[in-house]
């Protein structure tokens, strides 16, 4: 028998079968400490919980596979796995980010450039030629979301590997919005992969938490653990639990979420009210053909609509629909929509016309009816 898919690996929870009582759900251990016997010895191989409990290193030894890397780690949220790779960076070190990605986390690096912890440039996604220029030789980290939220530009992995590589520099990939069902990031080049795994991984909008892993067990990857240690910032042990729980429907999800946000995708372009439907699933969208190279198993869940009446006419849109609830996340199984640019403020680069969706796992052509409602309502009458 050849060895079990990946697939099927994920929704074993890698055979997790608990050994004593032989259930097939894998237990939690909340305990934060473990006893040692009259020898002073640990009776077994935990001592304290905050750098890694019997449950987180079982939901770690999952997502490991799922990346196909040697070590992964999590954390209380994605924003503490992306502080620990900054704080790894050296004092002083050189980071190249886009100008287009998660706001909190280009706050983040913002923050820290302006305390001159690092020096920082911004570049558009994808724009290699840009890319190429900020290197240096003393750039340390190369910071790209692929897609890119919420434009969902996409960005080459495995050039931009090459071009951190030239000046040895580290690649970090967020890769919230293409999770390892669909994008291999580390087999692509990457040196590091992060996800909020509070978004696809998890699934059901009911877990904070975060997700590193590594494509080498090096110096970095190991500083990275002691900040990971050291700081705390580690998720507990029931929020793990319903992680590993969430994870062992992802290929599914994603699966049908990616192929209802293409049919609606699909639907709404032309759409009376709308300028554009911004979808890498879509073979008009400029990032269509390398996201076709990246994510081989579905675009994802995740697209925008830019209204043609502008800020009020998407503020109204995410206002009036009656299936997609206007919440912020995304990944989750209920349908979402959010007026994208209010949220991160006037400094943020995304378009006041953009809305922003998060497609669930209704059925689809519900919400294609609530989104067409919706848009051909117009203006309320004064």
């Amino acid at each position: 028998m050849t060895a079990p898919s990946r697939t099927t690996l994920t929704v074993q929870a890698m055979h997790a079968i608990d050994q004593i009582t032989g259930a097939v759900i894998p237990p939690i251990h909340p305990a934060t400490t473990y006893a040692r016997g009259a020898d002073n010895q640990l009776i077994g191989d935990q001592d304290y919980r905050r750098p890694e409990g019997p449950t987180e290193k079982q939901a770690a030894k999952v997502l490991a596979m799922l990346e196909g890397a040697p070590e992964a780690k999590l954390f209380s949220s994605g924003m503490a796995a992306i502080a620990a790779v900054v704080e790894s960076v050296p004092t002083g070190g050189h980071v190249i980010a886009q100008t287009e990605m998660y706001y909190g986390a280009k706050l983040l690096l913002q923050r820290a450039a302006t305390k001159k912890r690092i020096t920082l440039n911004l570049i558009a996604p994808g724009d290699l030629h840009a890319l190429t220029a900020a290197a240096r030789p003393d750039t340390d980290l190369i910071w790209i979301e692929s897609p890119a939220n919420p434009s969902w530009a996409v960005v080459d992995i495995a050039k931009t590997a090459d071009i951190a590589h030239a000046v040895g520099a580290t690649l970090g990939v967020d890769s919230t919005c293409a999770p390892p069902c669909t994008t291999q990031a580390l087999a692509l080049g990457a040196d590091i992969v992060m996800h909020s795994a509070t978004k696809y991984l998890n699934g059901h909008s009911d877990v904070l938490a975060g997700v590193l892993a590594t494509r080498e067990v090096n110096a970095r990857w190991q500083e990275i653990g002691e900040i990971h240690s050291k700081t705390g910032a580690v998720p507990g042990a029931f929020e793990t639990w319903l992680l590993m729980r969430g994870l062992r429907t992802l290929w599914v999800r994603f699966e049908r979420q990616s192929a209802s946000a293409l049919m609606i995708a699909d639907a709404l372009q032309g759409q009376a009210g709308l300028d554009a439907v911004l979808y890498p699933g879509l073979p008009g969208h400029p990032g269509h053909d390398i996201a076709t190279r990246q994510m081989t198993n579905g675009f994802g869940g995740m697209l925008s609509l830019r209204l043609s009446g502008g800020h009020d006419a998407a503020a109204r849109l995410a206002a009036s629909t009656k299936l997609f609830t206007q919440a912020t996340s995304l990944g989750g199984v209920e349908s979402l929509i959010e007026h994208r640019k209010p949220i991160e403020g006037p400094d943020s680069p995304t378009p006041n016309d953009l809305v922003r969706l998060s497609v669930g796992l209704e059925d689809p052509q519900d919400l294609l009816a609530d989104l067409r409602h919706a848009l051909a309502a117009g203006p309320k009458a004064v």
